[in-house]
């Protein structure tokens, strides 16, 4: 499904799965050690459901349901239903590991791998709430009665017949959970404040003493060029310029699913970030303001990597 589609008749939102448990620290690794040590079964989809999956896990029932959950909506797994088989993906085995090799980043310490995490959750349309949140949304300032009604309008104008008002309600408060800390009490420690690893992003803050929140745009100087380019190229190829050597500034600052509009960068970053890629991509895009129309421009003579494996760019920011 290309990015940005929520919209087609055919598209199925999801607003549960998580069991309203945000991704937690450790989550990931967990599921991705889980599935790797089950490999030899025949079919090892019991991995998660199985009498012993609370003692793998060491988690209740329905936060091992909730690992599964994240673990797959990020890309870190992947249930061939064909096979009979959950199997570690590409992604998961850059950054955790293989039996063979040593992960990138296996306890998510580099801030690239919760950029790399966040842009698998919301630049494809298969979390509704996170994708609509960073790609759709009218603004940048909302609590969660705002979004809530937001959604239920959309679910009711697409005909998502199945949406119930709880579903989404529960959605948002996981939404919410997953990118803003707790508030810091007398009783709390540091540790229960940051629930889930993206908030560590700053990508929405409160604001106010009420129910209020912001998007956080402009600088995102955590952010580095290997998974920025990771994102960029992903979009272009699954774009309707996937077959052009040239996409233009205002796709890739303002479309759904576009670097732009899921990092919440403002046009004076991203712009440039851009006039600098010919030095991070030895040349193979450069920046073009031709005819006054800014885009980038692929060599078409030269390529980043293997065509439709983007996985090795973000390998740069882990050196």
């Amino acid at each position: 499904m290309l990015h940005g589609a929520i919209y087609p008749g055919n598209y199925r939102p999801q607003f549960a799965g998580h069991e309203t448990f945000p991704l937690r620290y450790g989550w990931l690794k967990k599921s991705y050690d889980g599935v790797l040590a089950s490999d030899y079964l025949k079919d090892n989809r019991s991995v998660f459901t199985d009498d012993d999956a609370i003692a793998r896990f060491g988690v209740g029932k329905n936060m091992v349901m909730s690992m599964r959950h994240w673990a797959a909506s990020v890309g870190i797994i992947n249930d061939d239903h064909k096979a009979g088989m959950i199997k570690p993906t590409a992604l998961g085995e850059a950054l955790f590991g293989s039996k063979l090799k040593a992960g990138l980043d296996p306890y998510l310490e580099n801030p690239a791998s919760l950029w790399l995490i966040h842009w698998q959750l919301c630049s494809t349309p298969k979390k509704t709430t996170w994708h609509y949140v960073f790609n759709h949304f009218p603004g940048d300032h909302f609590d969660r009665a705002q979004l809530i009604d937001g959604l239920e309008k959309l679910s009711k104008d697409r005909n998502w017949s199945q949406t119930s008002s709880a579903t989404i309600r529960r959605d948002v408060e996981c939404f919410v959970r997953t990118y803003v800390a707790k508030p810091f009490t007398a009783k709390s420690s540091p540790e229960d404040s940051l629930e889930c690893p993206l908030a560590e992003l700053g990508l929405i803050k409160p604001i106010g003493k009420r129910d209020g929140f912001r998007l956080v745009r402009g600088s995102k100087p955590t952010l580095g060029h290997g998974v920025f380019l990771y994102a960029l190229v992903t979009s272009w190829r699954q774009s309707r310029y996937q077959t052009v050597n040239q996409l233009p500034f205002d796709f890739i600052a303002h479309a759904p699913g576009s670097p732009g509009r899921v990092f919440l960068m403002d046009e004076n970053e991203l712009a440039g970030r851009l006039m600098d890629i010919e030095s991070y991509t030895n040349g193979v895009l450069s920046w073009s303001e031709t005819s006054g129309i800014k885009a980038i421009v692929k060599n078409p003579s030269r390529y980043l990597r293997d065509r439709g494996n983007e996985l090795p760019y973000i390998f740069d920011d882990f050196k």
